[in-house]
């Protein structure tokens, strides 16, 4: 081969490995960014799904003295 084309070559692979190693990262972020949401989101909607009725049972048992 040329050596003009060889060191093109080896150029065009340092910038996609560069690109490699920047995809990475970003997937990466994409990856943590997705369980933080599903920690702050989903998490507390299945709490819900027991503090609410929980939380009505005691509220009525004091109202139940009353009516």
């Amino acid at each position: 081969m040329e050596p003009n084309i060889q060191s093109k070559l080896s150029e065009l692979e340092t910038k996609i490995d560069a690109v490699y190693v920047s995809v990475e990262k970003t997937r990466r972020y994409f990856q943590i960014t997705m369980w933080v949401t599903i920690a702050m989101v989903v998490l507390p909607l299945i709490a819900l799904l027991f503090i609410i009725p929980a939380f009505i049972r005691s509220y009525t048992a004091s109202l139940e003295g009353l009516l």
